[in-house]
């Protein structure tokens, strides 16, 4: 338990840096050249890789690749939604509890037995 719960904090910081370098300079830079903004985002997606390749290791020898996957992909979800909502400015939609139900059943699938 103590793989899984080190995995998955390692991946919820590195999934921080990710979404800001994907998409914070949609408001932050967006009267800038492209070439700026990619040059800033790669910048910040390099302290996103060197949180995410541990924690991916850490995560493997205790979880299969698939169960690394969907647990990514829920962790995703969880630091997107507050991110849009808070950082972004947009709409709470319900389309985000949707696509969390949906996840909710990938974790099942790749966890059960």
């Amino acid at each position: 338990m103590r793989v899984i719960l080190t995995t998955a904090g390692l991946l919820t910081c590195s999934n921080v840096f990710m979404t800001f370098a994907w998409y914070a300079h949609l408001r932050d830079l967006r009267n800038k050249a492209w070439y700026v903004a990619a040059i800033v985002s790669w910048s910040i997606a390099l302290f996103e890789y060197l949180i995410q390749v541990p924690a991916n290791r850490t995560g493997y020898s205790n979880l299969s690749l698939s169960q690394l996957k969907i647990l990514q992909e829920v962790i995703t979800l969880g630091v997107f939604v507050p991110f849009a909502v808070l950082y972004m400015k947009q709409p709470m939609k319900l389309d985000f509890l949707w696509a969390g139900f949906c996840l909710l059943g990938a974790v099942y699938f790749m966890f059960r037995g």
